[in-house]
């Protein structure tokens, strides 16, 4: 059975732009939105039931607890893939769906990405409010949200499940190029699960995005294209490629090395002129919770 949340609130619409481009607004004039605030969580691995003593603890429940408590609530939340623990199960969905519906209820505008953990089928039938009525690019879940000072492009790198590699293929790359010159007003930031094989970690590269020299060829002379957000190595750094900030988010899940990294999400606050993170650790002690980094957009 699918579960069929809330509808969206009168916060969000959904349009068609063009040929296929589909667009999120939301209505950051409300008194109760801060329009300058975007919430990034990665890497949720939300399973049904975890194993026995399982060293994966979702944390989602923290983070969607102080979402809520919030007295200005952001301008959306974008969870950037892997919501499920292992392989896209029903039960995952149908749990992370109960998990978030505190957020739907509150009216937080949220968007969610796919990744290499993901069944794209599954969480479509499950999540069925999710499915667009006509899909940008067939078999990928893609969209631009738009704030006040950016507009965010979420992307589906999920190549197959259970597949490290993840790809966008010749098709959503077409789609981007449009979409990207359709909205060239405002600074770009380009979301997607997994991390380029550009500019960060050679370590990672392996697992990135096998497409990373097709998209960045895309995305360097578009100026209004500032950052690139992904999560997938779950831990967290900043880089830069020719000029385009590229930001590792912490997962929100679990970690690697825990001597390396920590869990937790990110707050992002926005300008014109470019963009303040903040970690935030679901161990309060922790030493990167509450810093902040901020970034200046390329000119």
């Amino acid at each position: 059975m699918p579960i069929h949340l809330p509808a969206q609130n009168r916060r969000q619409f959904l349009l068609a732009v063009g040929a296929g481009l589909v667009t999120c607004a939301t209505d950051i004039f409300g008194s109760d939105i801060d329009g300058t605030l975007v919430y990034l969580l990665n890497d949720t691995h939300i399973g049904e039931k975890h194993p026995t003593n399982s060293a994966v603890p979702s944390h989602l429940r923290q983070a969607v607890d102080d979402l809520v408590g919030l007295r200005n609530k952001p301008a959306c939340v974008l969870f950037n893939g892997d919501l499920a623990l292992k392989d896209g199960q029903p039960g995952d969905y149908r749990h992370f769906a109960k998990l978030i519906a505190p957020l739907r209820e509150a009216g937080i505008d949220l968007h969610l990405t796919l990744g290499n953990h993901d069944n794209r089928d599954t969480f479509y039938k499950v999540m069925a409010e999710e499915r667009p009525e006509v899909a940008a690019v067939e078999s990928r879940h893609i969209s631009v949200v738009k704030t006040y000072h950016a507009n965010f492009f979420l992307l589906d790198s999920l190549k197959e499940t259970m597949v490290t590699q993840g790809t966008l293929g010749a098709a959503q790359l077409a789609w981007l190029t449009k979409a990207l010159d359709a909205h060239a007003a405002k600074p770009a930031i380009i979301v997607a699960h997994h991390n380029p094989r550009l500019g960060g970690d050679p370590n990672h590269f392996p697992g990135g995005l096998i497409d990373s020299r097709e998209l960045w060829e895309i995305l360097a002379e578009r100026r209004h294209v500032k950052a690139y957000i992904h999560g997938h190595i779950h831990d967290r750094n900043f880089f830069e490629h020719q000029g385009i900030h590229i930001l590792n988010m912490p997962a929100t899940s679990y970690v690697a090395d825990p001597k390396l990294s920590t869990t937790g999400w990110t707050t992002a606050h926005l300008t014109s002129d470019g963009m303040t993170l903040t970690t935030r650790t679901t161990d309060p002690s922790h030493s990167w919770n509450g810093e902040a980094t901020t970034l200046t957009w390329r000119a």
